[in-house]
């Protein structure tokens, strides 16, 4: 088991900062304002040759209502479920009376802890560090997270109070490590939709507990939540993602990040599920993002939320509007669940296996070649420029999306309805659900292109008798 550090701290102390620091990477979305960070995010970190897994937390005031007591409450089960709680602090502000009570709260815990005070760059630290010495924690680390000073040395105090040595790792195994692919990867499913759609309810939903905030206001996830899951033996990745609006609609700078975090979070997954609100009409903006979706080539499935509050009326006029405005993604499993009390919830699981599969399915280049004469021989492609268009043979160009590559002579100038035809037959005839196709066209290059035909003594002459010729005849 991997050792897990929380850090924990009031709200604009640096804790998403520090958590891309350590991990390397931008997952935690970071901005100048308290409050940002509401979930618990995990992830992965490499302190002197040890990996362990870091959780970022929202804020702690002691004084929190509606949503801000749900985000207090995550981080309170971050510091349950930790090893280590690294307790951060702000150099600027000092050491303030809710500095003080988290202090208190975390004694209780019986923890090992570690205190550290952030933004330290431009201070005096012998003058800024003694009043921390006040909350009973120990010496205080300082840092400045934001320009990476006294990291490397507190990854080095982090080890210290886990009681693991530092270990030299050579850079070439290092490498090698990262580049190895686990073939039993986890499925990782992204679940997208507008705001307030019931995304947070879903996950906590197939979790069977509450890992994420869920509050009745829109936009209350902000930032792409990556969760690890097992179910009947099969590992999955959920990730919980922001609720996408109108372009016109996002003003604040957040709430552009969050929408690029969750365009970037249906890039990263491989089957996403789109959830759509029941209890209203499939909106542009569902089409929009359905749209998005095919076009990333990833395996989709669809489901209509908050089911259980319609009438047999509203059902029936919400599978006409489903029906009548989302014929392109025919192909799409169809689910109608209540996430709040788990009705169809478990049927996904089984629509995002096949998905999954169909979108990686293995097809051999015979195989597909013969579809393709199949589908010619049932409807044959049309002349361009009075010229018949001769597909010679096609084979499999790559997974999610699943690529068909088709090669031939003026291939690439198929019309627009034929390329869907061989589309369907090919979703038909392999039986694939839930996976977008994508088509490409490589046409033969003639061999003899840019090759001048040098001409012998001979066939010059007769080309100049020929010339003659056809003068006098004029």
């Amino acid at each position: 088991m991997l050792p897990v550090i929380a850090l924990v701290g009031r709200p604009n102390v640096g804790k998403s900062t520090l958590f891309n620091q350590l991990t390397r990477s931008r997952d935690a979305l970071v901005a100048d304002m308290p409050g940002l960070t509401r979930d618990r995010k995990y992830g992965h970190a490499e302190l002197h040759g040890h990996r362990v897994i870091l959780i970022d937390t929202g804020g702690i005031t002691g004084e929190e209502e509606g949503i801000d007591w749900e985000m207090a409450k995550q981080s309170r089960l971050a510091m349950q479920e930790a090893d280590l709680v690294v307790f951060l602090c702000d150099a600027r502000d000092g050491l303030t009376p809710v500095d003080e009570e988290l202090a208190q709260e975390l004694r209780q815990l019986n923890k090992a802890c570690l205190l550290v005070v952030n933004k330290i760059d431009g201070l005096n630290p012998d003058i800024a560090l003694p009043e921390f010495f006040a909350v009973g924690l120990g010496e205080p680390a300082a840092i400045a997270a934001a320009h990476g000073r006294g990291v490397s040395l507190l990854g080095e105090a982090m080890l210290a109070r886990l009681n693991l040595e530092p270990v030299a790792i050579d850079d070439e195994e290092g490498e090698a490590a990262e580049e190895a692919v686990d073939p039993n990867r986890p499925v990782r499913m992204a679940i997208v939709g507008r705001p307030n759609v019931g995304k947070s309810t879903l996950v906590n939903r197939l979790l069977g507990e509450d890992r994420v905030v869920v509050f009745d206001h829109p936009g209350t996830t902000r930032d792409s939540i990556y969760i690890d899951m097992e179910r009947r033996g099969k590992k999955y990745t959920l990730i919980d993602t922001a609720g996408v609006r109108k372009r016109g609609k996002v003003f604040e700078a957040v709430e552009k990040f969050s929408v690029v975090k969750t365009l970037q979070a249906i890039e990263d997954a491989d089957v996403v599920v789109l959830l759509m609100d029941a209890s209203e009409n499939v909106t542009e903006q569902d089409l929009h993002l359905l749209g998005y979706i095919m076009e990333a080539g990833r395996a989709v499935v669809i489901a209509a939320n908050k089911w259980d509050g319609l009438d047999n009326d509203q059902r029936q006029l919400i599978k006409d509007e489903i029906d009548r405005r989302l014929g392109f993604a025919d192909f799409a499993r169809l689910h109608f669940i209540s996430a709040l009390h788990g009705t169809g919830v478990g049927d996904l699981f089984e629509s995002v296996h096949e998905a999954f599969d169909c979108a990686n399915l293995s097809v051999s280049t015979s195989k597909m070649t013969d579809l393709l004469e199949q589908a010619q021989r049932e409807f044959q492609a049309p002349q361009v420029n009075r010229r018949r268009v001769k597909m010679r043979y096609a084979h499999l160009g790559g997974h999610n999306p699943f690529r068909i590559v088709i090669h031939g002579t003026q291939v690439a100038r198929l019309p627009i309805h034929y390329q869907r035809y061989l589309v369907n037959f090919y979703r038909r005839e392999l039986k694939l659900v839930g996976a977008p196709i994508k088509l490409e066209l490589k046409d033969s290059e003639n061999p003899f292109k840019d090759k001048k035909n040098v001409l012998s003594e001979r066939q010059a002459q007769r080309r100049k008798r020929m010339i003659r010729a056809r003068k006098k005849g004029k």
